[in-house]
């Protein structure tokens, strides 16, 4: 890795940034094709990255995270962002989904057992990976750790974290009609879906506004403008997972936590990380025997915050000397 003298910012505590020597679209069924690389070693430790939204994408900065002379990693474009296509559709988009995707990834690239690497709603998908297929699963690295419940999804969208940033929530909220704000999950939906092609837009664009402005602490709130397209993926997946519940039962991935048990994890939380409180990293850990949760002060959401970054390369190289 790049190291400075004194303090180490957070792009030098990441790996050199290093191209695919594997780039695909692999068919997947239901009329989705999702984008899938590879970088690093050929026959390195095979892990695999989950992205966050759902319909965040991959990047990246996301390979950086992993000696490139270890390990094999593999990225994808979940369905409906990024490369994959048909682009913003959420037809035959579900948790279920995205988990028979990933072992078509798994088969198709000839890999028996990977570890997975996933934050935000990557985490949540790891969870629902692992306990549906454990004995493909060799190690868990989980950040900023969401677990689908409704307590979660009231807290970010019913006001609970408003509460810290009362600008940047009345900006989200002032955009839906004040006998809809109940609901505010419902009323995007409704906009996002809708016919009106702009109002699909600027919707859109609030939404992901609204989550990227409470990302980082560096951010402060700072409501900066996403582009357009990117946006409508984002915020249209992220709806259409939120309002039915991720596809999951309520306290699913807590009540299923015993299919992984066996599996290793380790779990990095920023302690201020507004979308996603550290109970929800609290109590997996505390259910979990072979999980260690590394809470992180002064640190929020975003996968780029310094103290998360330092953390999960210590994690990725920990495990990497344990298998070298």
């Amino acid at each position: 890795m790049n190291k400075t003298s004194g303090q180490i910012s957070a792009d030098a505590q990441l790996y050199p940034s290093s191209e695919p020597f594997d780039r695909q679209m692999l068919d997947v069924g239901d009329g989705h094709q999702i984008y899938v690389e590879q970088c690093g070693r050929r026959d390195g430790v095979p892990v695999i990255v989950v992205h966050g939204g759902p319909g965040g994408g991959c990047s990246p900065m996301m390979r950086r995270f992993f000696d490139p002379a270890v390990y094999r990693v593999i990225l994808f474009d979940q369905r409906g962002c990024g490369r994959s296509r048909p682009f913003a559709s959420v037809k035959n988009n579900t948790t279920w989904d995205l988990v028979a995707d990933m072992e078509k990834i798994r088969n198709s690239l000839g890999i028996d057992t990977w570890a997975v690497f996933g934050g935000s709603w990557g985490a949540t998908l790891s969870l629902v990976y692992a306990q549906t297929h454990p004995e493909h699963v060799s190690k868990l690295f989980l950040r900023g750790v969401f677990l689908a419940r409704k307590a979660e999804l009231d807290w970010f969208y019913g006001g609970g974290a408003g509460q810290f940033w009362p600008e940047q929530w009345d900006r989200f909220t002032s955009l839906v009609p004040v006998g809809e704000r109940g609901d505010l999950i419902g009323a995007y939906h409704k906009r996002l879906f809708g016919e009106d092609g702009a109002a699909q837009r600027r919707f859109a664009v609030s939404w992901a506004v609204w989550e990227n402005a409470l990302a980082s602490m560096g951010n402060n709130g700072a409501m900066v403008n996403v582009p357009q397209n990117y946006a409508l993926a984002f915020a249209r997946l992220e709806c259409h997972y939120f309002i039915n519940g991720a596809f999951l039962e309520e306290g699913q991935l807590l009540q299923d936590l015993h299919k992984i048990a066996h599996i290793p994890a380790v779990i990095v939380q920023g302690r201020y990380d507004m979308i996603c409180p550290p109970t929800s990293a609290w109590a997996l850990a505390q259910s979990w025997p072979n999980a260690t949760l590394q809470m992180v002060p002064a640190a929020g959401h975003a996968l780029s915050e310094p103290g998360i970054i330092r953390a999960l390369v210590q994690a990725t190289n920990d495990w990497a000397q344990e298998k070298v």
